[in-house]
């Protein structure tokens, strides 16, 4: 086929609204793409959100239950027997924010890592933005999260209508009005992470194996089941860069929003770097993905 045929066939495709494959589209049309794919993100979240856990008996509930019996082994052996909640006057409330937050954070990481690698056979055979699969992912799991939060609130109150010491009284106030907030500020964070690892498992497929590990540092480095402020007191310096850095944060917010802490007051400057960490990472993250779009399904 000569240039000349080849030209005006390329001519005629993009005069009938048809783009070639395999690559990036501009921001802009990016951006108008994924907002039109909206029903199909949806329908993606819910349908992975339905079909977790459907093949159990008990089947949504350990949506629920495998959180909880997370929170119930940490308080038992972190906050009863070994004591590490000193500085804390509810443990129980403590380690059980702590948990389901991070576990929320966890599963969009992880999840974020298989969006690509995942779904290679829709990536190869529909055109779409690819970037509706990390968001999917966290979509997904806030779905989940959902039940899962409403038995945290309850369980956290009334592990402080007890008389042991270690389990203050949680009183109902109006800063638990604050939590989807603080939660939605999580989430446009965990889509960031989404997006980052997506991309960079989609490149090199071993880093999934590394996620797990990795979570492990940063949940003892987030402070989950152990207060930050208390045990580095001594050491200021490193205790502030620990409570800035952003797991620790959006932990920190959502028990200021939900316990009754002398030690975690809930302050504009928490407010400001949930905020922030929010911001950076879901437009940087948004952005390097949609640097590697072309990319997708063939490496």
């Amino acid at each position: 086929m000569s240039e000349q045929s080849s030209e005006a066939l390329r001519q005629i495709a993009v005069s009938a609204g048809l783009a070639p494959m395999g690559v990036r589209p501009p921001l802009g049309q990016y951006l108008r793409d994924l907002w039109s794919r909206r029903a199909f993100l949806w329908e993606l979240s819910s349908s992975k959100a339905y079909a977790r856990n459907r093949n159990s008996y008990l089947g949504q509930a350990w949506s629920v239950l495998t959180p909880l019996l997370s929170a119930a082994v940490y308080i038992i052996i972190f906050g009863i027997v070994l004591n590490t909640t000193r500085g804390v006057e509810n443990a129980i409330g403590f380690i059980l924010v702590g948990t389901f937050m991070f576990r929320f954070f966890e599963h969009a990481v992880s999840g974020g890592g298989k969006a690509i690698r995942g779904n290679t056979s829709l990536v190869r055979a529909v055109r779409f933005p690819r970037a509706v699969l990390p968001i999917s992912v966290v979509l997904s799991e806030l779905v989940t999260l959902g039940p899962a939060l409403v038995v945290m609130l309850v369980v956290t109150y009334l592990s402080g209508l007890g008389e042991f010491p270690k389990f203050a009284y949680v009183p109902v106030s109006w800063r638990w009005l604050l939590l989807p907030l603080a939660i939605m500020l999580l989430a446009f964070f965990n889509v960031g992470c989404a997006f980052i690892m997506a991309r960079w498992v989609a490149r090199a497929p071993d880093i999934q194996n590394l996620i797990g590990f990795v979570m492990r540092f940063v949940m003892y480095a987030s402070g989950v089941i152990f207060s930050i402020d208390h045990y580095f007191k001594d050491h200021p310096g490193v205790g502030w860069v620990l409570q800035r850095q952003p797991v620790a944060v959006y932990l920190e917010l959502t028990r200021a929003c939900v316990l009754h802490e002398p030690t975690i007051p809930l302050t504009w400057q928490t407010w400001a770097w949930g905020v922030g960490w929010a911001a950076l990472f879901a437009i940087g993250g948004f952005l390097y993905f949609w640097r590697g779009e072309e990319r997708y399904g063939r490496d």
